[in-house]
């Protein structure tokens, strides 16, 4: 997630209530994110393949609980790029500095580059797998298609997905442009500087509130951004109640606002939702009174570390499911331990390709300067 650290907004220093956010890394946020990805993979080699068959007859309650939950991570990730995207945009409080169409396209291009790499990388690896893993690959693949996933709008277009997880990519450019424009739309009102710094995170809190109670009860609306913007959020409001020294009282409002969501409509996600931005802001306020990490010393690099690659992760692990099961099915290796064995490799691969993934796709592709790129081509309009 890019950080907007700049403090350039000359009122900021006229609200003595705000507070400004810790800038050391915030190992919490990795310990999450490691955990998160870790389930999401733990989670797609339960649903997927020989493999998943095989180890089910050695653990069937694992595999149960994986296959269930394993995929309500995703919730997790949600509330964090909501934290962090509010904290990249507006650090302390102040306006949305920069033009809309180019926070956009700089997010575009770090989602979708690493993305369209590891769809690429899928579908290379489907054609290998496909005599012995038919169900697990695409039967066809169109221009159309291609395109659809390079503008994230596969979901919304009604193709197929090509890998696992195109939803969350796609979802995740929706919630940063809402989120985005909700302060955009806030810092070009006609009222006082002051007044609007507080209208763009009250805008984010009624979509928050609609979200909740009303477009994530809605199945149909899968495919848009509204429909998870509530945990997304959640995670955006914990960083501005972070702010405010009436930190207890919001953060007592915003559990009876997802207590209310509950009672009217009980959804697990929506529960460990909650149960995430409530943690994500008690570990942040230990943070920045400067309390000792919970994690051991000795193992907060391996934390950073796997919270640094979890995107990486996110987006390599398939193609790797993909070869064992394979593999596993060429060789006919058969249930139980051996099945165990290939998941473990499985699952070991998977974290070793996100290493070079991050480091010759991901990180090579935050650092290209296409967005500048973009705003010469796009009409004037777009960039107030």
């Amino acid at each position: 997630m890019s950080a907007l650290n700049s403090s350039a907004d000359p009122s900021a220093a006229s609200l003595p209530a705000l507070r400004p956010a810790a800038s050391s890394r915030l190992l919490h946020l990795d310990g999450f994110k490691a955990v998160a990805a870790q389930l999401i993979v733990l989670h797609h080699l339960s649903a997927y393949g020989p493999v998943a068959e095989a180890v089910e007859e050695l653990l069937p309650t694992l595999m149960a609980w994986a296959y269930q939950y394993g995929r309500m991570a995703v919730q997790v990730f949600l509330v964090l790029g909501g934290f962090l995207s509010a904290r990249a945009l507006s650090s302390r409080g102040q306006l949305l500095e920069g033009s809309l169409a180019g926070l956009i396209a700089r997010r575009y291009q770090r989602l979708a580059l690493p993305f369209m790499a590891a769809v690429l990388l899928t579908l290379a690896c489907s054609a290998l797998v496909a005599r012995w893993l038919p169900e697990l690959v695409p039967a066809q693949v169109g221009w159309g298609q291609l395109l659809a996933h390079a503008g994230l709008l596969q979901g919304v277009l009604g193709f197929e997905a090509l890998t696992v997880g195109a939803w969350y990519v796609a979802i995740d450019l929706q919630l940063f442009a809402l989120l985005a424009g909700l302060l955009a739309f806030s810092r070009g009102l006609a009222l006082p500087r002051s007044w609007r710094r507080w209208i763009g995170p009250a805008l984010v809190a009624l979509l928050t509130a609609a979200s909740l109670l009303v477009f994530n009860r809605d199945a149909a609306l899968d495919n848009w951004g509204v429909y998870f913007f509530g945990a997304y959020g959640l995670g955006a409001l914990v960083h501005w109640l972070g702010l405010l020294p009436q930190r207890r009282l919001g953060l007592m409002l915003l559990a009876a606002l997802g207590l209310a969501a509950l009672l009217l409509d009980f959804r697990e996600r929506i529960a460990l939702a909650l149960a995430t931005a409530l943690l994500l802001a008690w570990l942040q306020r230990r943070h920045e009174a400067g309390v000792p990490a919970l994690t051991p010393a000795r193992l907060q690099p391996l934390l950073a570390h796997l919270g640094t690659h979890s995107y990486a992760l996110f987006l390599v692990h398939f193609p790797i499911l993909l070869l064992i099961n394979a593999l596993f099915e060429r060789h006919e290796l058969g249930d139980g331990w051996p099945g165990l064995m290939a998941m473990l490799a499985a699952w070991g691969l998977s974290n070793l390709a996100a290493v070079s993934f991050y480091r010759w796709i991901e990180a090579p592709a935050g650092r290209l300067r296409l967005g500048a790129l973009l705003m010469r081509l796009w009409p004037r309009t777009l960039r107030a």
